[in-house]
């Protein structure tokens, strides 16, 4: 139950579920507003979308900085090595994690982070 708990949180379907939220609560507070006038309802309105683009930019900007060029050159490295499904599955983690500028920088074989990251996505997909 847990790990199809943590498996939702890790997905797309997560951002989805929560941008829907959002949206919810923005329409619920502009309809308040326009009804009522008051300003606490801007305040609600201003606060949602404050903290929508707090928790999203991030995910916009690694998962979005990826050219299709780009992710097709790592896909192709690593298919020398393993199956298309370990590949594809490790790729969007990647895709996800990094934006590409950063990992064109890193030192694949002796930065410590992305060798503790890569360990934990190789038990996850080989699952």
């Amino acid at each position: 139950m847990l790990d199809a708990l943590i498996a939702f949180y890790e997905s797309d379907w997560f951002t989805i579920t929560l941008e829907i939220i959002f949206l919810i609560f923005i329409i619920y507070d502009i309809r308040r507003y326009m009804v009522t006038k008051k300003k606490e309802y801007l305040t609600n309105i201003v606060l949602t979308l404050g903290f929508a683009i707090w928790a999203f930019m991030p995910f916009y900007n690694k998962y979005f900085s990826w050219q299709e060029s780009d992710k097709a050159q790592v896909l192709e490295a690593c298919m020398k090595e393993h199956n298309t499904s370990y590949c594809e599955c490790v790729d969007d983690k990647i895709f996800k994690e990094y934006t590409l500028e950063a990992f064109e920088k890193i030192d694949q074989a002796n930065d410590k982070e992305y060798l503790e990251f890569m360990t934990d996505m190789k038990e996850e997909c080989s699952e």
